[in-house]
């Protein structure tokens, strides 16, 4: 364990972010399978609604630093090429 003030202030600041951002990583993983299964019924509609929530969790997560700018494009693209080949 820390023994500087500050060193356990980091600790305990380190503990809240990794949460965060581990609820971040998790909510934008499910709304990305949600998509996908959503896809392999082959169900347009549903497949659609759950790309738009899939997009606004993955904007979210780049925007709290958790993913990086290019990986969240990618995963976006990639998301949307395959909802528009239904």
């Amino acid at each position: 364990m820390a023994n500087l003030k500050n060193a356990k202030k980091r600790v305990l600041v380190n503990e809240k972010k990794n949460t965060r951002n581990n609820e971040y990583l998790a909510s934008t993983k499910t709304a990305v399978k949600n998509t996908l299964r959503a896809i392999a019924k082959k169900d347009k509609n549903e497949a659609e609604t759950n790309l738009k929530t899939a997009i606004k969790k993955i904007d979210k997560a780049t925007g709290a630093n958790v993913l990086k700018k290019n990986t969240s494009a990618r995963k976006k693209s990639r998301l949307t090429k395959k909802v528009n080949a239904m």
